[in-house]
């Protein structure tokens, strides 16, 4: 099947207040997300009173739900087709039902063991798969919003600088607003400031569906059957190595972001530095603006090397200053690390933009949501798996909330927060070796151009 490709004429110009309100789905996802993916271990063991070890399985079983629901999600967006296109329409639908999860997601219920983690399993893995219908037209959106890849690259450094910007005020703010709003009351705190935090989501998300605008679209406006959009990925190996390398950074960084707490907290015996050291994030930003301009010197695959290698080195740093309790290496190393999380999370969404352009190239389909579906897939696989090596280790080396921890236990938590992170970061790098798209996009922009001008 040919699937004719048109875009709208070149008036429809792109604003700033376009690109802003792109970015600002991202920063609701991490405002969110960030909340999830950082506080909700915690939550569970410390506030909620679950044992790590039931967590990390409910974290595995939810890997398992995502494996079909992502999918799911962007078959779903390669079949729909309203006047506001294909994926903005997801963030008016989907908004509020995945809000309301997210409030009953930190609401500690008074139930007994068994009672809570039923309810555990119910909202967690709910809220992960509204995530999911959230998060995916987000990215499958991009290589609508416009053809030109230096255009996607500033709405990705936009929604990048967003993302980490409200990954940052998260991470810094629920403590503190959780004590606040709590009076001492835990479980009030994380109830009352996951309110806040739902609300502002709707919000972003409604801003986002109302000042976006698709305009690369099918001329025939088709819908793909499930056969058409599965072999978008026939072949696509840039799709390949991206969705792995993907997969493999977010168990590093998921072990890393859910110990933090634990490792200031017991490690340390300052968890005051847990909010100080996931601030350190914001600097990052330093590093994001200057994405467009790296890519251009060193290309997409050039400044993703950097930014993994940027990674792998702040890990090994961050060994040595857990080693010599060192509260300095500590924060240069977190700085490190997230300047190169900056290229990474920069890049990531316009190289999987690149993917539908190959599928397309290669098999004469382009299947946006199927594609960059995988990118919500692989990062959530990634972060469930993150999430079971976290509990699985804390478990078995003794971990027990609110108390002292035996070394053994300290070395699991030490364990998570620098060397799975290592391993996960380093895997990610080598994949990158084998990425050769960069080479060939210049001849695939020009086919692409071609057929699109004969199609019409």
């Amino acid at each position: 099947m040919q699937n004719n490709i048109s875009t709208e004429p070149l008036d429809d110009a792109i604003t700033n207040k376009e690109r802003l309100s792109y970015g600002a789905s991202d920063f609701a996802c991490n405002v969110a997300n960030g909340m999830v993916g950082t506080y909700l271990m915690y939550y569970y063991t410390d506030v909620f009173g679950l044992a790590a070890g039931a967590i990390g399985t409910l974290f595995f079983i939810a890997r398992i739900v995502d494996a079909v629901s992502g999918p799911t999600w962007g078959i779903m967006i390669d079949r729909t087709h309203t006047r506001w296109g294909k994926s903005r329409p997801y963030f008016l639908w989907f908004s509020i039902p995945y809000a309301i999860m997210f409030i009953l997601t930190f609401s500690s219920v008074p139930l007994g063991p068994l009672g809570k983690l039923i309810w555990a399993y119910v909202t967690y893995i709910a809220i992960d798969i509204l995530y999911l219908g959230i998060n995916i037209p987000i990215t499958s959106m991009l290589p609508s919003l416009t053809a030109d890849p230096q255009e996607r690259v500033k709405f990705s450094t936009v929604r990048q600088v967003l993302a980490t910007t409200g990954a940052t005020l998260i991470s810094i703010a629920v403590l503190p607003t959780v004590q606040l709003l709590g009076q001492g009351n835990d479980r009030k705190g994380f109830f009352v400031t996951a309110i806040v935090v739902a609300v502002l989501t709707v919000f972003l998300l409604l801003l986002t569906f109302k000042n976006t605008h698709e305009r690369v679209h099918s001329q025939k406006q088709e819908k793909l059957s499930l056969k058409e959009s599965i072999s978008a990925l026939k072949g696509n190996w840039p799709w390949m190595i991206i969705s792995l390398m993907y997969f493999f950074f977010w168990i590093g960084m998921q072990t890393k972001l859910q110990v933090t707490v634990y490792f200031f907290k017991y490690n340390m015996h300052n968890a005051d530095l847990a909010s100080f050291m996931l601030g350190l994030q914001a600097l990052s930003l330093i590093v994001i603006v200057f994405t467009p301009f790296l890519t251009k010197h060193f290309g997409k695959k050039g400044t993703m090397v950097i930014g993994l290698g940027l990674c792998v080195l702040s890990q090994l740093i961050l060994g040595i200053g857990a080693q010599m309790m060192n509260v300095p290496i500590l924060a240069g190393a977190t700085i490190l690390g997230y300047f190169g999380n900056g290229f990474f999370a920069g890049l990531l969404p316009v190289m999987l933009a690149d993917t539908v352009d190959y599928g397309e190239w290669k098999n004469g389909v382009r299947a946006e949501g199927l594609v960059t579906s995988f990118s919500g897939i692989a990062s959530n696989l990634g972060m469930g798996m993150g999430g079971v090596v976290t509990g699985f280790l804390l478990s078995m080396n003794g971990y027990v909330a609110n108390h002292a921890q035996t070394a053994q236990a300290l070395k699991a938590i030490e364990m998570n927060f620098v060397w799975v992170p290592f391993i996960g970061f380093g895997i990610g790098l080598i994949l990158m070796y084998f990425y050769k798209f960069d080479k060939m996009q210049p001849k695939i922009e020009a086919d692409l151009k071609k057929r699109h001008e004969l199609a019409e």
